[in-house]
């Protein structure tokens, strides 16, 4: 990366006919021996040299749009001169793995975390109220509000909350196709992750998914972690209220019968997020991200990497690094999946980046996924998986999921995810229970703006701070967050709207 000073801007890469702009530049600058002809926003691109009309447009070193009509040197980049077209990926050394291998046992990190019977390990100690259809929601919120405000909690210090894992969906859809399938495997997968101690699942009674089907499919049987109530079997509104506060109070002791222990980073299992990306996500908070899971994966630790339509165009870069063909093979069949979903429901792939990515500066989803497959450091491609399945692999992995953060965030913590991290240029207000989220922010004026809101500053990056330093900084801080210090979400109360399943195929 090479760094010019008056006005401050970035050249990524040699081969790039573009260069970034650090700080907005004017009109009549000049930067060595280019005179800039337009004003360009921070964060913005500008021509380096000539750019033909249909030439490749370069950034990253590589492809992300063609000219759509000829571009002078110094003039701004962006929608109105550059078009997305597809492309043929190309291959590149300095994008391939570089797998530094496992540390030995006694040089890995550790945190104190909930060690669960199964073994499996806990950052946070929930019980969560999950709901088979929208229309038993309310009921759960009214339980989880009415327990928390009855003071039964002080005596369980503990327990970290009460959590309505309310969705919009579960009726009017084909109870044997894949929606159905996938909101089947998430509620399982939230009810067994290892920060939820205890559940107590709420239905209605006539909806298309029902709490008896879904229990005979994963071998549930009531106890002192699991209970269910149907509203229309209960008895109506406040029958179920009672009878749901009371099956919470049945349960407390036994989910606060844990205390935190020290246990291995290896036990980590980081959900990796980016939202409302700008264009510096892809030059500084994802790099340094990506550097954090490489050091999570040394010791032992899983990164899942997700959102398919935020790595399209830059998924040959984890194919590149894939350990094994079946991982190469998936990973392919979701990208077709995703190019026919796309075409069938009249949309684009690039139809992906919103306008607070424009503004940001990012013009196509292929400069916006070059940027965010950087998150996933240089490590080796060990999986993929289909939304909400169990990730059962260590290192580096790839959960199918879209983009909307939400819906993607949702189908991490339901493969396991016991943590998360959330870069955002432009300031996304997000938190997840009971996955705690860090939020680090691309850029310092954005940092300094909505300081309640984030964790770590990785605009500092830009100020000569090197990713490699500002990811350990970011590992050291998930250890933290991980052994019960509260992140910025935590803090602000974020979370109990945040449980959101993926919803495919046709509402009846």
């Amino acid at each position: 990366m090479d760094t010019l000073t008056a006005p401050r801007h970035l050249r990524l890469h040699a081969s790039d006919n573009v260069i970034v702009a650090v700080d907005a530049i004017q009109a009549g600058q000049r930067i060595d021996d280019i005179m800039i002809a337009d004003r360009v926003p921070r964060g913005h691109k500008l021509a380096s040299r000539p750019i033909a009309e249909g030439e490749p447009v370069r950034k990253f070193g590589q492809i992300i749009g063609s000219a759509s009509k000829a571009i002078a040197p110094g003039q701004w980049v962006h929608e109105h001169n550059l078009n997305y077209t597809n492309f043929t990926r190309e291959a590149d050394a300095a994008h391939i793995t570089a797998a530094g291998g496992l540390l030995p046992v006694e040089q890995r990190a550790t945190f104190q975390g909930f060690r669960r019977d199964n073994g499996r390990v806990g950052t946070r100690n929930y019980i969560g109220i999950l709901t088979s259809v929208n229309c038993s929601a309310s009921v759960a919120r009214f339980i989880a509000e009415a327990v928390q405000k009855s003071g039964l909690l002080d005596d369980y210090p503990t327990i970290d909350g009460i959590i309505p894992l309310v969705h919009g969906g579960g009726c009017a859809l084909d109870v044997k196709g894949e929606g159905y399938e996938v909101l089947k495997r998430t509620q399982w997968g939230y009810a067994t992750n290892p920060n939820i101690a205890a559940v107590l699942m709420v239905g209605l009674g006539c909806e298309g998914f029902q709490i008896g089907r879904w229990k005979e499919a994963y071998n549930i049987v009531e106890s002192d972690k699991f209970r269910s109530l149907t509203i229309q079997e209960v008895g109506g509104t406040r029958k179920t209220m009672e009878a749901g506060i009371s099956a919470v109070r049945d349960m407390l002791p036994t989910a606060a019968n844990v205390r935190r222990e020290t246990v291995p980073a290896s036990e980590l299992m980081l959900a990796l997020q980016c939202g409302g990306s700008d264009g510096y996500s892809g030059i500084t908070a994802n790099p340094a991200l990506g550097a954090a899971v490489d050091i999570l994966v040394r010791h032992g630790g899983t990164a899942i990497l997700s959102e398919t339509p935020e790595i399209y165009g830059a998924e040959h870069l984890l194919i590149e690094r894939a350990s094994n063909p079946e991982a190469v093979a998936r990973l392919q069949s979701v990208i077709s999946w995703w190019e026919d979903y796309t075409a069938r429901n009249n949309m684009e792939m690039n139809n992906n980046p919103s306008p607070g990515n424009k503004a940001g500066g990012l013009t196509t989803i292929l400069e916006k996924s070059l940027g965010a497959v950087a998150k996933s450091g240089t490590t080796p491609l060990e999986a993929v998986y289909g939304y909400a399945e169990p990730v059962t692999a260590r290192g580096l992995v790839f959960m199918d999921t879209p983009g909307y953060d939400p819906v993607s965030a949702t189908g991490q913590v339901a493969g396991g995810a016991n943590i998360l991290a959330f870069t955002t240029g432009r300031g996304s207000a997000y938190g997840c229970k009971p996955t705690p989220s860090i939020k680090l922010a691309t850029n310092t004026p954005m940092y300094n703006q909505m300081i309640e809101d984030m964790d770590i500053n990785c605009g500092d990056i830009l100020d000569g701070v090197s990713i490699e330093e500002k990811g350990q900084m970011i590992f050291d801080h998930l250890l933290k967050i991980a052994s019960g210090e509260r992140s910025k979400s935590e803090q602000l109360g974020y979370g109990d709207a945040e449980f959101v399943p993926w919803q495919i195929g046709a509402t009846m």
